[in-house]
């Protein structure tokens, strides 16, 4: 895959920055230089390792998948300036 000025240009707009035609010219060479690394990757035979979810094997921690009102309701109005049995109280907006 081949990048070109106009395609430079228009991620540039896409990423709100701001480039001139020179910068668009360099940027080219780089995106392209870049994206020809990533092709490399390509060659790389995986065919045979499996994916992993860390470099180390370690077993993923689990929970028990239950609902719950996380037992925090306290916690969370504790700063709050007024609170009544766990809610918010706010002074009224609306007449």
């Amino acid at each position: 895959m081949s990048v070109d000025t106009a395609t430079v240009k228009r991620v540039a707009k896409l990423a709100r920055i701001a480039v001139t035609d020179d910068e668009a010219k360099n940027l080219e060479g780089e995106l392209n230089t870049i994206l020809g690394f990533v092709e490399q990757l390509n060659e790389v035979d995986v065919s045979n390792v499996e994916p992993m979810v860390s470099v180390v094997a370690v077993d993923m921690k689990k929970r028990v998948d239950e609902v719950t009102d996380g037992n925090k309701a306290a916690d969370i109005v504790a700063n709050a300036p007024a609170s009544d049995e766990n809610f918010f109280q706010v002074p009224k907006v609306v007449e």
